[in-house]
């Protein structure tokens, strides 16, 4: 344990511990800001820890308890131009959705005016039968035996979401439907959650069941993690935002979404006829597909027109972040 670890946990006074960054700090700093967000990522079929854009711990166990303490409302979509090459620098997604309705206002490159009617939400888009634009769900966790830690973004492919019960093993909202028809009804808030890794899938894939309800004083911590900055920020940033990752500059290339509607702006006016409703491209239920464990690195696209738990090892490294 390094000697960084007396600066957290217990051994906090009462007066640094709601710190936020001073002026004296800030202008030690040279200026630079710092990106707090920490995550948890599933690549390669490995729980890792992520702080500003670089893994800074993983762990080797099949497994990792947490709590769920926030989720974003609505499953959100993220959509690569490019294509993947594990040796690229870090880039954003070129296009998102927070409610897998409407692309989000930063997104660079937006690909239509509507997830509804956007050509890379059609099966067949991406590979295979696969559309291009990918589900996830994004939530905030806490490690179960370290509640009053940092609040973790994780963010969930297709695959941990969605699709049916086998047995004990449950993705995401199968095991969340599972807890809501016990009596009584239980939260996912209101117990610690295990996530263990698929070993049979080709890609990270979660399953979710539960260990125990938390204690009244874990509740109360949890509540009030639920109504943090960390929280709000855990569901509503996508991973290349949490990381830090600055936008690539589209350099000669234009959003699909401008140049199909110029597209149709020369096309010649058709002969008059019975208006009909505009087209959309059908969405179908979400299903399993092989998906990525989080956004991934890319290249730049070509130029085109288009309660109590056995401590982990991981909570042991958790409390050893410098967070300087």
């Amino acid at each position: 344990m390094s000697n960084i670890a007396i600066f957290n946990g217990a051994a906090v006074p009462a007066f640094a511990r709601n710190n936020e960054l001073s002026d004296t700090a800030k202008a030690l700093m040279g200026g630079g800001a710092v990106n707090t967000t920490k995550r948890i990522s599933i690549k390669g079929g490995v729980f890792r820890l992520m702080a500003g854009g670089k893994e800074v711990a993983s762990i080797e166990e099949r497994h990792l308890d947490v709590v769920v303490v926030k989720a974003a409302p609505k499953v959100s979509r993220i959509f690569y131009a490019g294509s993947y090459d594990k040796d690229a620098a870090a880039a954003p997604p070129d296009c998102w959705s927070n409610d897998g309705e409407r692309p989000d206002a930063k997104a660079a490159n937006k690909q239509a005016a509507t997830c509804m009617s956007c050509p890379q939400n059609v099966a067949g888009s991406g590979q295979g039968n696969s559309r291009a634009c990918r589900y996830q769900q994004r939530l905030a966790v806490v490690l179960a035996n370290d509640p009053e830690g940092s609040v973790l973004q994780l963010t969930l492919p297709a695959t941990s979401v969605f699709g049916k019960e086998e047995g004990d093993k449950r993705p995401l909202q199968a095991f969340v439907r599972y807890l809501a028809v016990q009596n009584p009804p239980i939260n996912p808030e209101q117990i610690v959650t295990r996530m263990k890794f698929d070993t049979k899938a080709e890609s990270p894939k979660l399953h979710f069941a539960p260990v125990r309800w938390l204690t009244e004083d874990e509740y109360a911590v949890v509540k009030s993690q639920a109504d943090s900055e960390e929280a709000a920020q855990a569901i509503n940033m996508t991973a290349a935002q949490a990381d830090g990752v600055k936008p690539l500059a589209l350099t000669g290339t234009r959003p699909m979404g401008e140049l199909m509607k110029e597209e149709e702006e020369r096309a010649p006016a058709p002969a008059p006829k019975a208006k009909k409703a505009p087209k959309e491209y059908p969405v179908a239920e979400p299903v399993e597909a092989e998906e990525a464990a989080e956004p991934e690195v890319r290249k730049p696209a070509a130029k085109t027109t288009a309660v109590p738990a056995a401590k982990s090892k991981l909570a042991d490294i958790v409390s050893d972040w410098d967070d300087e």
